[in-house]
């Protein structure tokens, strides 16, 4: 059953003379190494008593109490259980007491021997809420307190002795004929009162604990003052930045403030990617007595610094230019270093998620080491620099965002304009038809079947108006399932002339000039038929019937099959021959067209040979002139086996 009362009260109700102080964790461990080393350097059998909070605790002083053990075979060690901690008799004697007892909140340290006597007994005192957030940027362990006693009396020391002696045996029954002999020694030694010690272990060991602290704290203080103008010189740098969403400005701004801020006789950013082989200065800061640098080729590829910074994504640096070995090596690079006096570099990435944006670049004209908090600073700088320019970046390509929703808009208009007449119309015409039927049951069986024939082909329009929608759908989706495989050119050009809508009577003349020993091509056989069709009808529909329409093939080097079909038809003119593959395009506009179509055929075409990994575009010597649509195919490949199959 864990005890509720503590050992500091109890010592308190015992001794009322006493009166207990505050001490910070990094004093009680000062005074309880030195309370340690003074047993150490003693010769007689002290009792040691030391409590800890926590298993993990006293893991860390475990070896000292080894050593301890040596002196004295009653030492007793205390701690809440956390994984291993139990009662154990070994070299010493180890407690576990239970987590909710109120040892779990203490700290005690007692050695009495008949040289010395010395006692720590504290207590924890919670931090409020209030504390926690004052001391929320130092380490937790740094701002904790305790209130207790410290002292050689050997009165006391006895006392605490002896309450920590019937703690133990709270716990541990079996260990009553050892306590009893523990307490017998701790009466003998206030009886006996003290000989007299030698505080010089003690002393000399205080000491050290305090100047190691004083020293610590002092290290702390200037990295807290390095902090600080680090983090104002970033906050001020990054108000500076994001004022501006033009990356020149940005660089611009940057640049300065970095190169007054670290004091180097030059500073420079620019931008690139891994894979550049230059890049030429745009954004540099330099000292009166530097020379420019400004509009310089900087060399990237045969720069060695460079590609270990590509390759490590971390700062490089330079402390000697003539001594480092990456820079022996003759090269355009170490020419310009020497050529500028240059004599130690410090080169920090700008990343985003880790793509390289561009390089902050510092130069030095004599040689030294780069100091820590410089490089922290710089690689700080550059992280901030990444930051806005992906954000001018990404305001730029909202930019093109809002530019590509108005192109939506329109061709949301468009689409209402197009499918509203284009469904309108046949489906006005079914309704005619329809309705001829019902009323006129005495028609007569010819003008009965026009009726019927004419309400099918409108029909069939409707039909291939929403396939061509869905098509289009899902070729933009991403839903596609391809099936590339070698295919003959010509058993495409024979599907496509047979899938031809318009009555062969009515078409113009179609001629194909495909070569005997033309290569097979690798697509997917289906849609490639589909490109095909959909060029031939559109040639056809505005073609005249006295005119012709030309397939032709031939390599294209490297690896390709262009494909052309040529009209003699209306044509082209040049401004629009990019324009004629975009969506609901119509050349006449969607309401006035003499004919038929949805401006999404060609559209269609596009997505499919950009899929089929070749490339579509249109020539036209302009209006009545005729027009040509070529398109490019890969040609299969029968050397790779894999890439055949």
């Amino acid at each position: 059953m864990p005890l509720s009362t503590s050992v500091l009260q109890e010592l308190l109700q015992a001794q009322p003379h006493l009166r207990p102080q505050m001490y910070f964790k990094s004093s009680l461990t000062a005074l309880s190494h030195a309370m340690e080393d003074q047993v150490l350097a003693g010769q007689d059998a002290p009792v040691i008593i030391a409590s800890f909070q926590r298993e993990r605790f006293y893991r860390q002083e475990a070896h000292r109490y080894l050593r301890i053990a040596s002196k004295s075979d009653q030492v007793y060690v205390l701690a809440a259980p956390e994984t291993e901690f139990t009662n154990c008799s070994d070299h010493y004697e180890t407690v576990a007491f239970d987590p909710a007892d109120a040892l779990s909140q203490e700290w005690h340290l007692v050695a009495l021997s008949r040289d010395y006597a010395a006692c720590l007994i504290c207590r924890e005192i919670p931090l409020s809420p209030q504390a926690l957030a004052d001391t929320q940027q130092l380490h937790l362990d740094q701002a904790r307190r305790f209130e207790g006693i410290w002292t050689f009396e050997r009165q006391t020391t006895a006392v605490a002795a002896q309450i920590l002696l019937e703690r133990i045996q709270h716990y541990c029954p079996h260990l009553k004929k050892k306590l009893k002999q523990g307490l017998a020694r701790v009466g003998e030694h206030l009886s006996q009162g003290s000989h007299g010690s030698d505080p010089a272990p003690f002393a000399d060991r205080l000491v050290t604990y305090l100047q190691a602290g004083q020293y610590k704290q002092n290290k702390a203080y200037k990295q807290i003052s390095i902090q600080e103008r680090k983090e104002r010189l970033i906050n001020s740098m990054t108000a500076a930045i994001r004022c501006s969403l033009d990356p020149e400005q940005i660089l611009t701004v940057a640049v300065t403030e970095l190169g007054q801020a670290v004091g180097c006789q030059r500073c420079l950013i620019y931008r690139c990617k891994a894979s550049d082989l230059s890049t030429r200065l745009h954004h540099e800061y330099t000292l009166p007595a530097a020379n420019s640098l400004r509009a310089h080729t900087w060399p990237l590829q045969q720069n060695p610094l460079f590609q270990t910074l590509v390759s490590s994504q971390r700062p490089v640096t330079v402390e000697s230019v003539p001594s480092d070995t990456r820079l022996l090596e003759r090269s355009q690079y170490h020419d310009l270093l020497q050529a500028h006096q240059i004599q130690a570099l410090l080169l920090a990435p700008v990343l985003y998620q880790g793509r390289l944006l561009g390089v902050v670049e510092l130069h030095r004209q004599e040689s030294g080491a780069w100091a820590e908090t410089d490089v922290d600073l710089v690689e700080a700088i550059a992280t901030q620099v990444g930051v806005a320019l992906i954000q001018a970046e990404s305001y730029a390509d909202l930019e093109d965002l809002n530019s590509q929703l108005e192109a939506l808009d329109r061709t949301r208009s468009n689409l209402i304009a197009i499918t509203g007449h284009e469904l309108r119309t046949p489906l006005s015409t079914i309704q005619v038809c329809l309705e001829s039927l019902a009323s006129e049951p005495d028609m007569p069986l010819e003008l009965r079947q026009v009726m019927l024939s004419t309400a099918l082909n409108d029909a069939e329009r409707m039909r291939k108006l929403i396939q061509d929608f869905l098509t289009l759908s899902q070729l933009e989706s991403g839903r596609v399932q391809w099936h590339p495989e070698p295919i003959p050119m010509q058993e495409i050009v024979d599907l496509a002339l047979t899938s031809l809508r318009t009555p062969k009577e009515e078409l113009p003349e179609i001629v194909t000039v495909l070569p005997e020993e033309l290569p097979l091509v690798r697509a997917d056989g289906e849609w490639l038929v589909e490109v095909l069709s959909k060029l031939l009808d559109n040639a056809c529909k505005f073609t005249a019937q006295t005119g012709e329409i030309r397939i032709a093939a031939q390599p294209q080097a490297p690896g390709m099959l262009e494909i052309t079909v040529t009209d003699t038809g209306r044509g082209i003119e040049p401004d629009r021959l990019e324009a004629v593959f975009d969506r609901f395009y119509q050349e006449e506009g969607a309401l006035r067209r003499s004919a038929g179509g949805t401006g999404l055929g060609l559209a269609i075409c596009r997505q499919v040979i950009t899929n089929l990994g070749g490339t579509i575009w249109a020539e036209s010597a302009g209006r009545d002139q005729g027009s040509s649509f070529h398109f490019t195919i890969p040609i299969a490949d029968f050397t790779n086996t894999s890439t055949a199959s």
